[in-house]
């Protein structure tokens, strides 16, 4: 098989990924029983004071373990990477680090927003903030996968064992 086969195989499955995460997102953002989605709250709940929520659950870990704070800070980092991550993959025109932080801004207050509306969930600046971190580590992670790629690629094309038209770019 072609590296241009193999590159369309790829570009398909992430592709293919991508929508997986997202519909998981929004399922665990907005009907997930174990976050307690599923019941609309009575009242507005939100927190606008930054790092309030960052600063309980540091209190949490010292008192209930550290399991209950890694899944509140650290989730919400590690389940924006992919974001930041996939969005490049795809898009050429959004390969840049500070669109990739705003865009995963946007989604972030958009699924913040939503959760406010309906009362479902917390609309918290914190989670804005984590969110928005994680979506910029995932692009790191694609500008380091993107970079290695090519130096690869680089090293092929001088040994002589690249053939340049055979190959899919990202």
């Amino acid at each position: 098989m072609d590296n241009h086969v193999k590159m369309k195989r790829i570009r398909r499955l992430s592709g293919i990924l991508f929508v997986v995460y997202m519909l998981g997102v929004a399922y665990f953002m907005f009907l997930a029983d174990s976050f307690h989605r599923t019941a609309a709250a009575d009242l507005y709940r939100y927190n606008l004071e930054l790092f309030l929520e960052i600063d309980r659950f540091s209190k949490v870990w010292a008192v209930h373990g550290p399991l209950v704070a890694i899944v509140n800070l650290f989730g919400n980092v590690v389940v924006f990477m992919p974001f930041g991550f996939f969005l490049p993959f795809h898009v050429r025109k959004l390969r840049n680090g500070l669109v990739i932080a705003c865009l995963t801004f946007l989604f972030s207050l958009l699924i913040e927003t939503t959760q406010l509306i309906f009362r479902i969930g917390v609309f918290d600046v914190d989670d804005l903030l984590l969110n928005t971190i994680g979506g910029i580590l995932g692009y790191a992670v694609f500008c380091i996968g993107f970079h290695l790629y090519r130096r690869r690629k680089k090293k092929l094309r001088k040994t002589g064992d690249y053939n340049a038209e055979e190959t899919g770019t990202l």
